[in-house]
């Protein structure tokens, strides 16, 4: 049996159990968790998070509605800027799918971050609410100078530091793998998987990845088409600790397939209960041990760098 055949028969045996087993095991009494899902674009605007007729949800939007309801986690969708110089307190988590320097405007319209809606935001993560990222969330506030280089923290935009990774560039849509190398968080124990997962996605090559974080999922590189994937393997899923906060990152997510996948349901409902603290268990820092070399950026000349 070939890899996507066996991807389709793990896809129909475990159409629920990507939220309702995890929110028997996390479930918390008491008030629903709350999740603000921003999905404002600047420049490229990606096809999952654009709202066709500019009221109704996008599909990426409907989809986390939809596992957040199943876990009995309340999720809010916005593409306001201005939300973050309101009131926050309200909120457990928040969840973005965006791309560039969100404080610019944008075709669309919509209103862009403040400067001080950004630095609140990343307060709040500090001092305990949670975030969830999407796929080109980390092309957010990218690093100027070159592509393949890596810089110190200390260069990096405060967005990035806490996210834990950055974006350079990406090759063709293709299927690839990811092994699994965590097992900490749910779902791989409950949906029974392997040593890892593959899906037909959009792949990011990255950077700049903070090595406190807790390596869930790792981009396998060897069988991608692409020059930029010329590279050792390196973090694709990961959480990591900002402050007092829970920070949950996944690069996947560019295409419909992937939204529909019971696994990255299972994935992202994870993340979400890591990040509104259902789920707070010790993630110590693999980054080393699980992926050594993926500093190593480039092993020959890439292609032109794509939209993000």
């Amino acid at each position: 049996m070939q890899r996507r055949d066996v991807l389709r028969l793990v896809s129909g045996l475990f159409p629920a159990l990507a939220a309702h087993r995890m929110s028997r095991l996390y479930a918390e009494e008491g008030r629903k968790k709350k999740v603000l899902f921003f999905t404002r674009n600047v420049g490229y605007y990606h096809d999952i998070v654009r709202r066709k007729d500019g009221t109704n949800l996008s599909f990426g939007e409907r989809r986390l509605t939809e596992i957040g309801k199943e876990m009995g986690v309340e999720v809010e969708c916005t593409k306001d800027g201005r939300v973050f110089n309101a009131d926050l307190s309200q909120y457990d988590a928040f969840a973005f799918y965006c791309n560039n320097d969100l404080t610019q405007p944008n075709d669309a319209g919509e209103p862009p971050m403040s400067p001080e809606g950004k630095a609140r935001l990343l307060a709040a993560i500090e001092d305990g609410k949670g975030f969830i990222g999407f796929h080109s969330t980390c092309a957010c506030w990218r690093t100027p100078g070159e592509q393949y280089v890596n810089v110190p923290p200390e260069k990096l935009d405060p967005f990035l530091r806490m996210l834990g990774g950055e974006f350079i560039v990406h090759g063709p849509q293709q299927e690839a793998a990811l092994t699994i190398t965590s097992r900490i968080l749910p779902p791989s124990d409950p949906l029974g998987l392997g040593e890892s997962v593959a899906f037909f996605d959009e792949w990011y090559c990255m950077k700049n990845f903070n090595r406190d974080m807790h390596v869930i999922l790792v981009q396998e590189t060897e069988r991608l088409k692409g020059d930029c994937y010329r590279r050792p393997p390196f973090p694709s899923t990961w959480a990591r600790r900002q402050g007092k906060g829970n920070v949950f990152f996944t690069s996947l997510g560019h295409t419909e397939s992937v939204w529909t996948s019971p696994i990255f349901a299972a994935f992202v409902t994870a993340g979400i209960h890591w990040a509104v603290k259902n789920a707070d268990p010790d993630l110590p820092a693999n980054f080393e041990k699980v992926t050594p070399r993926a500093d190593i950026l480039l092993d020959k000349l890439a292609p032109p760098e794509q939209s993000a």
